[in-house]
């Protein structure tokens, strides 16, 4: 892969509990986008279902399986469209409950990833960890990686999809109002530590008192920001990206006098404690 392709963030403003609405809202936007040469379409987290609920009884109607009915709806359009789709949604699966992104394309369900680390906030409080480990999707239009929302707090999810080989990390989020430092300095560093594009795609809309302020954003392998979406307003964001440029980690400023490479320069053998989990609950000394 070594081509430019076209993304697009849907910056759009689910409904809480109408899933065959917020369904039908992202079938006409794949259609949108579509028309512009858009090869992969990302929508935000829980798109289906919307976020603020009080307890997991509340979200049990509109949750999903992967594949599932959703899916399967997307699944069509994507093989008559030519198009990618990377789509949150609450998945259920053998009685346990994940905030889950979906991944299909032309040719059906490419995989799905269940997010890993969950803040006490909205749904998230009362759903499972996610329990699948990291994986990079080799597709026609790239290296794929998938994250969703406070996974991009953690450096390490990032940094593990680098090394697994990902050319686009692809957060799918439900940013609420006051953390707008998450796009504008967290997604740029991630980017920019990585050598990798990074599209964050948020949502918008008010639920339960919660804002939701938008400014989905794409920035390219240095971090610098080549598209990003309004604040508080729908908005569709697109870029094209060269891919490939993603896998050269070497840069070359002076050759033999100023050089650098992000992933042969580490010291892996002094960050053992990073996987080391807390025995207990006591301020790290």
């Amino acid at each position: 892969m070594d081509e430019t392709i076209k993304i697009a963030g849907i910056q759009m403003s689910p409904e809480i509990l109408n899933k065959d609405r917020n369904l039908n809202r992202c079938l006409d936007f794949i259609k949108i986008t579509a028309e512009e040469r858009t090869q992969l379409i990302v929508f935000p987290e829980a798109t289906l279902s919307g976020y603020v609920f009080n307890s997991l009884e509340e979200v049990l109607p509109v949750a999903d399986t992967i594949p599932g009915v959703a899916t399967e709806s997307i699944t069509k359009l994507c093989r008559q469209l030519n198009v990618y789709v990377i789509l949150g949604l609450i998945e259920e699966d053998r009685g346990k409950y994940y905030n889950s992104a979906a991944f299909v394309g032309p040719h059906g369900l490419i995989g799905k990833y269940r997010k890993l680390h969950l803040p006490f906030l909205g749904i998230d409080r009362f759903l499972n960890h996610g329990d699948l480990p990291l994986e990079v999707y080799d597709t026609d239009i790239g290296r794929i990686g998938i994250g969703i929302c406070y996974d991009m707090r953690f450096p390490e999810h990032s940094r593990v999809l680098s090394l697994l080989g990902a050319e686009v990390i692809v957060i799918i989020t439900n940013w609420p109002q006051g953390v707008e430092f998450t796009p504008e300095h967290t997604l740029v560093t991630r980017a920019y530590e990585n050598n990798v594009f990074h599209i964050a795609v948020n949502r918008v809309g008010e639920e339960g008192g919660v804002k939701f302020f938008g400014m989905s954003k794409i920035v390219d392998c240095a971090g610098t920001t080549i598209s990003e979406g309004k604040s508080y307003e729908e908005d569709i964001i697109y870029a094209e990206i060269n891919p490939a440029l993603a896998r050269e980690k070497h840069r070359v400023v002076i050759p033999g006098r100023f050089e650098a490479d992000i992933i042969r320069d580490r010291r892996p053998e002094f960050y053992g404690i990073i996987n080391a989990p807390l025995k207990d609950n006591s301020r790290i000394r």
